[in-house]
Order: structure tokens, then C-alpha cells, then sequence
């Protein structure tokens, strides 16, 4: 049991987070809470789509029939709009991916179909680096305005969704998107990490079979053992900073969970050692700070303080206690969890915070973890079936002949 409160029993009050992008922002990019109204970003309902397979998985049938019929009827992506090829790609496609698995509607994988045949001129570049924004009512892509370069991470992070859609559809267009590109474009220490997060999942799911992903992921992790591993004094801590800081991200708490992932699929036994190591550097990123939030940013020293003093509802920490609970069965990680689940309620809702933003991670991937995490049902979501892509969409894992 979780101390103060049944197993499973954070599960019950998640749901109630999507009341209010539903009375204020429905379709709409994201919610912004203390003004009661919506952002737009891509104008394409980000929100909504990312929290499409959650609410499914959640239970929430009403909601979820809603969010449907406005799928069927209102999201047109035939629109003079720019949008990140990768944002667009993890969430739109991994999204419509997602929800056309656990729900077997054709509707979703139509959409699908649609966004991503809008992605592809991104592909159509000298380099086979694609570019990073594309116009998709257009059919035209550049990079973005403030530089001419893509990034490693983001270019790596998407070829599991249209690996999925090539298979799908079996439409060999989509595949021109994938090749040899994670190793002509490796790079160094910095590129392999922002690799990490895409890596495993290509590895585990049989059906893209290139041994490249395996290997640069070992490559990474080696890399980052060497050259961005430390730890702090006098605590102990083992955390991965910067090249030349001592301080570290929360964005970095994914790596607890990708290590745990991988050592679960066969990879080294120490990955899982290390995984469970910067899983407690995390926890207490939460429980040192006087809320019990992390900050975005951790400067590591004697003691540890807050350079970045601001929570956004960041999954990566939830995402690794996911793991590492579903792998260990250690319900500390469910313990830690609840603690977090707990801060959020007192210290994020509004007229709290100053931030007039709900980011659409929040309920796309922050609740969904958190409620797998709390489940009573130890198969639902089965990581021996699915594959989470970096917006936690889950993606089936096909054997190698199919």
C-alpha cells in the first residue's frame, strides 16, 4: 500500500485534470489556466490529440467520444500553417498511432495517414537530414528561422512512427525516412545522448531490426558513463551534467527508465544498476526542494539548488518510476510517485503558480504515467507488447517476420 492511501488509489482523482482544458480550451493547442483560455501553437488541437490514447487508457469513455467526434469533424491538417516536424511527428502521428492500435478505428489511422504524408517533404533535403519545419498545406520545408542546422536528437527521435506507418500501410514512401541515417549522422558525446531516448524503443521493436540502434545505443551509454557521469559531494548522488557543469536537467530523468527498458530487453545487467542509482538523483531533485517539485534545472554541489526555479509537469521522472516499478516491483517507486502526485495537487493548480500554461505533455504523458504506474492491472500497457515513443504513445511490438 502507498503510505496514506490504497494501491492504485492515485489513479482515481487523475481524470479530473481534464476538466479544464475541457471547459476552456477544447481543440484548442493548449489550455491556459489562470486566464481560462486557450494558446495556439500548430492550431491543430495538440492537447487533445495527446491525451486521445490516455483517455482511453484511463477509462474515460464520455470524454473520450468527444474527443472523437471533434477528430472527425473539426481536425483538418489542409492548413497554411508551419509545425515542427518532430513535435508534429511524436505527437500528431504518435498520437493517431497510438489510439488507432488500442482502439482498432480506422479514423485515427486515416488521420494518421494524412499527417504524415504532410511531413514528408521534410525528407527531401541534399543531406537526407530532414528539415525542421514543413508548411503541410504548402508541401513545403525549410529549416527553422533562427538557424540552418536540424538536430541529431529530434531527426533520431521520429523513425519509430514512420517506421509504424510504413508498415501499416505498407506504402514504402514512408521508409525514405528512416535508412541509414542514425549512423551517418552520429556525431559525438552530446548528439549520442539526445539519441538515447529513440534508441531503444527502435531496438525493441523487431520489426525495424537494424542492429545500427543497438549498437550506437551502447556507443551512448558508454559515452555517457565516460564523459558526463558524476557525482555530488558530500551526498553521493550520481548524476549526468553537462560536459563542463555540475549542473543537470530534469529532461535527464528519462535515462533511469530507457537504461531500466533496456536491460529488461537483454542489454548489460549494470544498465539497470545505474538506472536505479539516477532514479534516487531524481526523487530527490523532488523531495530537496521545498515543494516537492523539481526545478527545470539542479546545480549539484554540497548541497543542492535550483538554477531553473520553475516546474512545467514534466514526465521524465514519473516516466522512469513507470519502469523501474513495472521491472522491480519495488512499490518504493510507486511511494515516490504518490509523493509527486501529491505536490502537484497542492502546488500546480491554479491561482497558485504564475505560469499561465498547461503544457500538452501534461496530460499526454505526466498523467498517463502516473496512472500506469498506479494501475492495479500489472498488464495493462504490457511492456512486453508495447513500445512508448518519446510523447509515452504506445506503439505495438511486431516479431521480426511481420
Amino acid at each position: 500500500n502507498l503510505q496514506g492511501q490504497p494501491a492504485g488509489g492515485g489513479a482515481g482523482r487523475l481524470p479530473t485534470r481534464l476538466e479544464g482544458y475541457k471547459e476552456f480550451a477544447w481543440g484548442h493547442d493548449e489550455l491556459r489556466p489562470i486566464s481560462k483560455s486557450y494558446s495556439e501553437w500548430f492550431g491543430l488541437g495538440l492537447t487533445l490529440i495527446d491525451a486521445l490514447d490516455t483517455m482511453w487508457i484511463l477509462g474515460l469513455k464520455e470524454e473520450f467520444e468527444e474527443a472523437r467526434a471533434w477528430v472527425s469533424t473539426e481536425l483538418s491538417f489542409n492548413r497554411n500553417v508551419d509545425v515542427n516536424l518532430f513535435e508534429s511527428t511524436i505527437r500528431i502521428l504518435g498520437g493517431l498511432l497510438s489510439t488507432y492500435h488500442l482502439t482498432g478505428d480506422s479514423l485515427f489511422l486515416d488521420k494518421a495517414v494524412n499527417i504524415g504524408s504532410r511531413l514528408m517533404p521534410a525528407f527531401k533535403t541534399p543531406s537526407k537530414i530532414p528539415y525542421s519545419d514543413v508548411n503541410i498545406g504548402k508541401g513545403t520545408a525549410h529549416p527553422p528561422r533562427w538557424t540552418s542546422d536540424s538536430t541529431v536528437a529530434e531527426v533520431t527521435s521520429i523513425q519509430l512512427e514512420f517506421r509504424e506507418l510504413t508498415r501499416l500501410t505498407q506504402d514504402p514512401q514512408y521508409q525514405v525516412t528512416t535508412g541509414r541515417r542514425s549512423r551517418e549522422h552520429g556525431g559525438g558525446v552530446h548528439q549520442l545522448e539526445g539519441k538515447l531516448d529513440g534508441l531503444v524503443p527502435m531496438f525493441i521493436n523487431t520489426n525495424s531490426g537494424e542492429c545500427v540502434c543497438l549498437c550506437d545505443y551502447l556507443q551512448a551509454v558508454e559515452g555517457v558513463k565516460k564523459n558526463l557521469l558524476q557525482k555530488s559531494s558530500p551526498g553521493g548522488l550520481t548524476f549526468v551534467g553537462e560536459s563542463h557543469t555540475d549542473s543537470s536537467d530534469h529532461l535527464v530523468c528519462f535515462l533511469p527508465g530507457t537504461l531500466a527498458l533496456g536491460a529488461h530487453n537483454g542489454l548489460p545487467a549494470d544498465h539497470m544498476d545505474l538506472a536505479k542509482e539516477l532514479m534516487e538523483t531524481c526523487y530527490q531533485m523532488y523531495v530537496q526542494m521545498e515543494t516537492g517539485l523539481s526545478p527545470e534545472i539542479v546545480h549539484f554541489n554540497i548541497g543542492m539548488t535550483s538554477l531553473a526555479d520553475r516546474h512545467n509537469l514534466r514526465p521524465e521522472t514519473v516516466e522512469s518510476l513507470f519502469y523501474l516499478y513495472r521491472f522491480t516491483n519495488d512499490q518504493k517507486y510507486q511511494q515516490w510517485g504518490w509523493e509527486i502526485l501529491q505536490s502537484f495537487n497542492k502546488y500546480t493548480k491554479v491561482g497558485v503558480g504564475p505560469r499561465d500554461k498547461m503544457e500538452s505533455f501534461f496530460l499526454g504523458e505526466t498523467l498517463k504515467y502516473l496512472y500506469l504506474l498506479f494501475s492495479e492491472q500489472p498488464g495493462l500497457v504490457s511492456l512486453d507488447q508495447y513500445v512508448f515513443n518519446t510523447e509515452a504513445h504506445p506503439l505495438p511490438i511486431w516479431p521480426s517476420s511481420v
